[in-house]
């Protein structure tokens, strides 16, 4: 059984481990990419990180460049500004990758529906202001003094005047609160031609009474102020109703006409205000909404956006969502003549195409950049972040990358890729998933294998909620005795240039997992000693080594050097468990993939 674990080992981690690339050349228990070109001792400038401080400019423009040095490819590493799309720049990955399309099933508020959420209504001002026009109810404060004395309240009579003893009706309906004083001064000229003065205060305002009815929450009749707006009036009759009410077309009515009509869509976008004073008795009166389209994708807000009119364009829709900068096309589905309807349009082909009522339209981001960004991370004196050419390979990026020699592992670079993340966990999903199927769907012909069975799912159900939570490194090995691959980089790659070390690491099935320092002369098992020997579980026959640059191997086929991970993998009895044959192998591809030992 020992003899079918160690023959089964290799080719399970060059499974694991293999990256498909040009020039490929699979090796030891991880990939590797290409032959490459020493990046010892400066023999090859172009294929290694600067030994030293960067100084001068790149050809693009951007970073530095040790004089001297021979740059691989005149063009430029950098493309910056560069712009797409009728100048917006390119920020987002790409449509395959963003999120699930809309469905017929997606539900999306209209937009403007958060506008009716009591903030309008809960500002109700009496309108004591300058701008309010007086009208017949309201009270007025007044004082004369000097050669005739007279203080009251007076009230605006139906005929919109207020009675002042020996000067007669004074006209104030309709005067605005500004111009009240100088009204009635100019009456009371008429009377004391001097030595009289004059206070007046507008004390309270007289309510206006409007109705709101159509498709809102609450119709009825609400009071308010003549200089409150439409939308205070709609506030308190609790707001348009989502599925049912128009945004775009709100009218006034007085006396059976329409006096005035309101497009909210102006107030969200451009913060117009509704015009026109209210009058007691008003009619405010949402009708059915308009035309809508489902609009979700690259824009800030996804919603059901209404058109105004028979005709309802992508260019007014594209007023109205404001496509992120990285939208360049748009998927849009809905009918034509009771038949499926299904077209994609780039962004300046969409400003011209008739949207239909219940088109579902979708901006994406469908045109590739020319640049991505890859991170330099680990014994590096330069930049972290470098935006590069999409054709731009590791030996040339490394060409710009200063390290200190004397620290810097160069023989150890080792890649992080996304993508090989992504494949590790599912081979790891995929792995448990079937360990744990075949644990549980095992069946049992006797007492004591059924007890068995029993003890083995406990076992594998706790092992799996486990390693289930642990993450990938993707590591990709791109270098092999001291040779560098020129593979193509991938938007999101990390470049590791590790730094040396004079330890070695163990961890796994030991007494005390630590680091050792380095000697030329110890062995396998004088490293075991200073971690205190092996666990009663451990598998002293199976001890991965994990070499700076990410390549793993079996100890006994390879030469522990600085900075390497021991890792003691566990050992079990496969005699009373048959599903541990199982389980080492997924044991196996944990440790390959994430540097970890999880034992049951």
């Amino acid at each position: 059984m020992r003899y079918i674990q160690i023959c089964c080992l290799p080719v399970l981690l060059l499974l694991l481990f293999a990256h498909p690339a040009a020039g490929q050349e699979p090796f030891s228990t991880a990939a590797a990419i290409g032959t490459g070109q020493p990046l010892q001792g400066g023999k090859a400038a172009s294929d290694m990180p600067a030994a030293t401080a960067q100084r001068g400019m790149l050809p693009s423009g951007q970073g530095s460049y040790i004089p001297g040095r021979t740059v691989p490819n005149a063009a430029p590493l950098y493309v910056p500004g560069r712009q797409f799309n009728g100048g917006r720049p390119f920020t987002a990955i790409p449509a395959w990758a963003q999120h699930a399309p809309l469905s017929g099933h997606d539900v999306f508020p209209p937009f403007g529906a958060n506008l009716f959420q009591g903030h309008f209504a809960g500002t109700y001002y009496e309108g004591l202001n300058a701008n309010y026009v007086i009208m017949p109810g309201d009270r007025i404060l007044i004082h004369l003094w000097g050669a005739h004395a007279y203080s009251d309240t007076l009230m605006v009579d139906q005929q919109g005047n207020i009675f002042l003893p020996e000067v007669g009706p004074v006209p104030v309906a309709g005067v605005r609160n500004g111009q009240l004083q100088s009204q009635i001064k100019a009456y009371l000229a008429s009377t004391f031609k001097s030595n009289v003065e004059l206070y007046a205060n507008l004390l309270t305002a007289q309510p206006v009474a409007v109705y709101v009815t159509g498709f809102v929450n609450r119709p009825g009749r609400y009071a308010g102020g003549m200089n409150d707006s439409v939308l205070y009036y709609l506030d308190r009759a609790g707001g348009i109703i989502p599925e049912r009410g128009g945004y775009r077309d709100i009218l006034v009515q007085r006396g059976g006409k329409i006096v005035a009509r309101t497009d909210l869509y102006d107030f969200i976008l451009s913060g117009k205000l509704p015009g026109g004073a209210l009058r007691d008795g008003d009619v405010i009166v949402v009708g059915p909404r308009g035309d809508s389209v489902i609009a979700g994708g690259l824009i800030p807000q996804q919603a059901a956006y209404e058109g105004k009119g028979k005709t309802f364009s992508g260019a007014e829709l594209i007023r109205m969502a404001s496509p992120l900068p990285a939208a360049s096309h748009v998927s849009v589905t809905g009918a034509r003549n009771s038949t499926p309807f299904h077209v994609y349009l780039s962004l300046r082909e969409f400003e011209r195409f008739a949207l239909a009522l219940g088109d579902k339209v979708e901006f994406l981001a469908d045109k590739p950049g020319e640049t991505i960004m890859v991170s330099v991370s680990g014994s590096t004196l330069g930049a972290t972040r470098y935006p590069v050419k999409r054709s731009t390979t590791l030996r040339k990026l490394l060409a710009h990358v200063p390290v200190d020699a004397d620290l810097a592992n160069l023989p150890g670079i080792y890649l992080k890729r996304k993508t090989v993340v992504e494949q590790q966990k599912k081979a790891i999903a995929d792995a448990l998933y079937r360990l744990e199927q075949s644990v549980l769907t095992t069946t049992s012909t006797t007492a004591e294998e059924a007890t068995i069975r029993v003890k083995e799912a406990e076992l594998v159900q706790n092992f799996v909620q486990r390693a289930a939570v642990l993450e990938p490194d993707g590591v990709v090995v791109v270098t092999r005795a001291g040779r560098t691959s020129d593979i193509i980089l991938e938007d999101g790659d990390e470049v590791v240039i590790p730094q040396k070390s004079d330890i070695v690491q163990i961890a796994g099935e030991v007494m005390i997992p630590k680091a050792v320092v380095y000697g030329d002369k110890l062995g396998v098992k004088d490293y075991m000693a200073g971690a205190g020997g092996f666990t009663d579980r451990a598998d002293s026959d199976n001890i991965l080594v994990v070499h700076p640059n990410g390549e793993i191997q079996l100890a006994d086929a390879t030469t522990i050097l600085p900075g390497d991970l021991l890792l003691v993998m566990p050992r079990y009895d496969t005699k009373n468990f048959q599903i541990f044959k199982d389980i080492i192998q997924v044991l196996y591809q944990i440790a390959i993939a994430t540097k970890v030992v999880v034992s049951m």
